[in-house]
């Protein structure tokens, strides 16, 4: 069955209901207004007074635009005398850090070879003996079942920072030993 005959058997339109819709109309107004010219009689219409071309700044852009540079070169100002003032803060640090190296670095040169010696063995020996000690440890929780990669990160964070104390010792034991040897 077609559409034509399925709509053939139902109501019937009206007239009203068949006609094509009413097109827009145009509304046409021939008047021609006048409100939006400018009148020149009025006060509201500026002239440019006679010394405008001597000048600095002639207009409000150009003021705007002056203000926003001189701001700009303070902010630069400013910019550059906390960058000064950090420059410093890290020389002095730098200083500080120097002197303490130098300070700890004294301390081993007057130190014999004798108790140097001893210091760094007993530095080794502790290192091995908390390596052990950790090593123990992760083997009892392995074979109870409760190592976990908690535990194992916890022991290799332990065992590396234990490891920078040694290496920064012993660097400063060696440089101090180096010095004291050469002169």
């Amino acid at each position: 069955m077609s559409y034509a005959e399925v709509a053939s058997k139902g109501p019937k339109q009206t007239p009203e209901e068949a006609a094509a819709p009413q097109p827009p109309q145009i509304v046409t107004d021939d008047s021609t207004s006048t409100s939006s010219l400018v009148d020149v009689d009025t006060p509201s219409v500026r002239t440019v007074p006679s010394d405008y071309a001597e000048q600095e700044v002639k207009t409000d852009t150009q003021a705007a635009r002056i203000e926003r540079e001189e701001a700009e070169k303070k902010a630069r100002a400013k910019a550059e005398a906390v960058r000064a003032e950090a420059d410093l803060a890290k020389k002095k640090a730098k200083s500080k850090a120097k002197k303490a190296d130098s300070w700890l670095t004294k301390r081993f040169e007057n130190m014999g070879d004798g108790p140097a010696g001893a210091l760094a063995a007993a530095n080794l020996i502790a290192v091995i003996g908390l390596s052990g000690w950790l090593g123990f440890k992760a083997w009892g929780l392995y074979e109870r079942g409760r190592l976990s990669w908690k535990d194992v990160g916890l022991g290799l964070g332990v065992l590396g920072a234990v490891g920078a104390v040694e290496g920064a010792f012993t660097n400063y034991l060696y440089k101090a030993k180096g010095r004291g040897k050469g002169q």
